[in-house]
Formats: structure tokens, sequence, C-alpha cells
């Protein structure tokens, strides 16, 4: 699944600029666990709606939905459906 390996690839950079190079599950939290901030969630927001063009204005922004890979998954598959 290349959009979850594109996902991935973002948060190990956001990660590895902070210095954490330790790995992560696609559960494992990483905003809520301290490993990510609240301005690498906006970063992550902003890869998204141009990756994968997720609408926060229309979906709202949570970062519980930001948390984990696979909460972005389902997030990003989520709005996939919704311009179907």
């Amino acid at each position: 699944m290349e959009n979850k390996a594109a996902i991935r690839e973002f948060i190990q950079k956001l990660l590895t600029g902070k210095g954490d190079t330790h790995p992560f599950a696609d559960d494992a939290s990483l905003i809520f666990s301290g490993r990510l901030q609240s301005i690498d969630a906006v970063d992550l927001a902003v890869f998204l709606e141009k990756q994968f063009g997720v609408d926060f204005a229309e979906m709202g922004f949570d970062q519980e939905r930001l948390d984990t890979v696979n909460a972005i998954m389902s997030m990003v598959e989520e709005s996939s459906q919704a311009k179907k």
C-alpha cells in the first residue's frame, strides 16, 4: 500500500528532524505520546492536503485522527470516499 508508505516516510522525516530515530508501529501514538508536537501535526495536515487532497476545512482538524499511521490512513480513505 503505497499511501501508507508515503505517510510513514513523511512521519519518519518529522521524527528524524527532531532527533528521534526509533521505529514506530502503525498503531503507535505519535502526538499524544509526545513524539510529535502540535506544529508537527500542522505539517502533517499540510502534507495530507497536498498529497492526498484531504480537506480539513470540510472534515475538521482533530489531532486524534493524526495520532497513528492507522488513524491517518483511515482519514485519507474516508476523504477519498467522500470525493466520489
